[in-house]
Formats: C-alpha cells, structure tokens, sequence
C-alpha cells in the first residue's frame, strides 16, 4: 500500500528522484536549514512512495476550482470599477461636495464675541435716503431725487430712530430701510441743530424693532475698544473697530458752527454714510453716535467723532416728549475768539445784544460807532456764574449746564471796570 508522506530537507546531499509520471514535476531537495516549501493558490502534492520509485499525483480537481476563483475575483473588481465610474460621471451629485471634508472654523475667543456683537446689534441700525424735490427744466415734472443718505438706529418700541441734523437737513421726504431690507416713509419729530441730532418716526410692526441698549459716556476710558455700524457708500452694514483714541474734544455742529463739547475720538473707520450711526462698546451698548471725521480727502483718516450718549439721550428725551429742545441762551451775538485776542483781553466781546432778548433787557451793551464812525466795544463777558470765560466755546459750554428760567450773574468788563449783571435766561426760539 503506497504512503503519503511530507519531504524534509534533512539529508546532507541534493538529490534528484525521477517522477516517471506524465503529470509528474521533480522535486529538488536542496542542502538547507529549512524547509522550502512552494505552495500556489489551492495547489496542493502529494508524494506516493512504492517499491521503486515515488511518484507525484496532483489533484486534477483543485486547477478547476483555483480557475474559477480567479475568474471569480475579476468579476468583483470589474463591477466595483463601473459602480464607482458611474456614480462620479453619470449622476447628479456635486463631487466637489461629495468628497470635500467640512472643517469646523475655528475662531479665537475675541473673534467670537466681535462676531456675536455684530450680529446682535445689526438689526438695530437703519438706512436713511435724504430724498429733495426737483423740477425737470424740459417737462416741468416734480422729482425726488436723492441727495444723500446715512445711517441711524431704532431709539425704541414706538418707531423712534436717532441720526445726526446734517443727515436729513434740506429733505423733502426721508426713507428708512431696517435690517431686513424693508423700507418706510420717515416724518421729522424734532432736531437740534445745535449738537447735531435728530429723531425720525416710522410706522413699523414692533416685531420689526429692535431697539439699541443705551449705554453712558461718562466712565469712557482712552484705549477702551468700540465698534462702529453703519452703512459707509451704501455699503450694507458695514462693521469697522478699533479704540477710544481722545476724550472730552470739541468740533463745530455742521449746521450751526455751534460747538459741541465732550466730543469722542476713535480710530475706527467712519466714512461717509456712516453719519448717524452707533458707536458701541465690546458689551454691545450705545455710548455715542458717529458724526463727523478730520479728513482732507473726506475718508476715513483714523479720526473720527462721536456725540456721547449721555449728550444724545437728554436732547432725544426732549425731541419725543416737546418736539424741540429748550436749551437756555444769553440773546447776543459774540465776535470771533481772535477778534478779542487782538485786543489784548480774555473773555466773549458781544457785539449786539437786542433790547427784546434776555441780555438786551438786563442792560448788557452792544458794540456800535459814535457820531464820528469811531468804535466803541461793548461789554465783555468775563465769567458766569463765577466760571471763567474766556472764548465762546466756554461760554456755551456753561449755558449747556443751565435751565431755562434760570437767572445767572454774567461778570462783563465794561470800558475799565467791572460789573455783575443778572440776567434771566430764556429758551431758544423755535427752529424751522
């Protein structure tokens, strides 16, 4: 009976054993310390030993089986090969976005309070169009055109926005645009011409509101950072930062020429069309209201002005509730600051004083010319209420912290004494 039995390399000689077998392969047995053994896929040999000679029978079965497999894999690689052709070329699936990885953005902790502040705060700020009435020279047609526009912010629930004078000044009809992109027909509540405010109505949904918080403007610091809203060139909200760069400055209203005292100063970007937006700080609260830049070109130089809130929400309370403001004057025209310089003396030369105005009647002298055209100065306001004067910016400055009603002692200089003179202040008369 023959035995089938594994080869080892153990002998110490190669040798070569004849298979007579047509089927047969010879087997080499090499000098080596290992077993060498060459297996192909489900192959599998067999060594029949007889009397003779060993023989190799291969089994006829397992070449078959070894074929179909193969055949077997090929399929499987051809068909993954379409599935993926296809589902890349043929369908309508976006392959960019199909094998792009979605990263989260990640952003610092300053940035993610920026981003939140402007997201809360955007819905506050309005667009302003300042629209004037044009006749066509040909057709004779009345036209709106517009002639400027600006920005401003919802005051409060009742349809209130807050933007400076000179933004609406000269319009026949005001449009409002909120945040989402709806507009409105404006009316004029009140303005003050003075500082540089104005308060506009519109009859909106409340839901559609989103009044702005109100800060104070009294604890400001040098270096504190603010933010600025606005619509700069039309441009749709735009937000620009930076810090508070000066405090209590002084600029002239655009209407007026009237100063306007304890002015902000900010490095941040405002541009024209950003008139009349808020100034916030970094917890989101109003603490002025962008005005003015100091720019030679007009855009931004890294200068620029802001009315405190603690100025703005006084004259706002006063607009909504009367429609004017009641600010107290003296009734004189003052000459320039250099016109007194030139004479020598510190103080407020007044120049007329009307007989029906509050100095007129306490007795205050103009300056006028003689009978021989020679100039005779009037008197020269030195101080009020005890506090120095010593140009017209003081003087306002003064009256600014005065009621209407009031009666106030102005010490004048009158030729080469001194004299105390009460005088009852008197509101300002009505603006159109």
């Amino acid at each position: 009976m023959a035995a089938c039995s594994l080869i080892s390399s153990g002998t110490s000689s190669s040798q070569t054993l004849p298979l007579p077998s047509s089927n047969s392969t010879i087997l080499s047995l090499s000098r080596s310390s290992s077993l060498r053994t060459h297996q192909t896929h489900r192959r599998t040999a067999c060594i029949v030993t007889s009397s003779s000679h060993p023989t190799y029978s291969p089994a006829p079965e397992s070449n078959q089986t070894y074929v179909f497999s193969k055949f077997l894999d090929s399929c499987v690689v051809f068909s993954t090969s379409v599935a993926l052709s296809v589902s890349v070329f043929v369908t309508d699936v976006d392959t960019a976005a199909a094998f792009a990885v979605a990263t989260p953005r990640k952003l610092q902790t300053d940035e993610l309070a920026t981003v939140r502040l402007f997201q809360e705060n955007t819905p506050s700020v309005v667009y302003i169009t300042n629209l004037a009435s044009r006749q066509d020279a040909f057709t004779l047609d009345v036209l709106e055109v517009p002639q400027g526009s600006g920005s401003g912010f919802v005051w409060d629930k009742k349809g209130h926005v807050v933007t400076n004078y000179h933004v609406i000044r000269g319009a026949s009809d005001l449009r409002v645009t909120l945040a989402d992109q709806t507009t409105y027909d404006a009316k004029v509540v009140g303005f003050d011409q003075d500082k540089d405010v104005a308060v506009l109505s519109i009859d909106a949904p409340k839901d559609k509101l989103r009044p702005i918080p109100v800060g104070v403007s009294s604890d400001l610091l040098v270096g504190q950072k603010v933010f600025a809203i606005g619509n700069p060139f039309g441009l749709d909200h735009t937000l620009t930062t930076g810090v508070i760069s000066g405090l209590r400055r002084e600029i002239s209203s655009a209407a007026t020429g009237r100063p306007i005292q304890d002015v902000i100063q900010t490095d941040a970007a405002i541009n024209p069309g950003n008139s009349g937006g808020p100034l916030i700080d970094s917890s989101g609260s109003l603490i002025g209201v962008n005005t003015a830049i100091y720019s030679p070109s007009g855009a931004s130089s890294g200068v620029g002005f802001s009315i405190p809130v603690d100025t703005v929400s006084g004259i706002v309370e006063q607009l909504v509730q009367f429609g004017k403001v009641t600010r107290p004057i003296l009734g004189i025209k003052f000459a320039p600051d250099q016109s007194t310089e030139q004479l020598g003396v510190s103080g407020v030369l007044v120049l007329d004083a009307p007989p029906n105005g509050p100095a007129g009647k306490a007795g205050m002298l103009s300056t006028k010319r003689d009978a021989y055209g020679r100039l005779i100065l009037g008197d020269i306001i030195t101080s009020v209420n005890g506090k120095k004067v010593a140009n017209g910016s003081d003087l306002y400055r003064i009256l600014d912290q005065c009621k209407v009603g009031e009666t106030v002692t102005v010490e004048v200089l009158r030729g080469d004494r001194v004299e105390k003179i009460p005088v009852v202040l008197e509101p300002k008369a009505d603006e159109t």
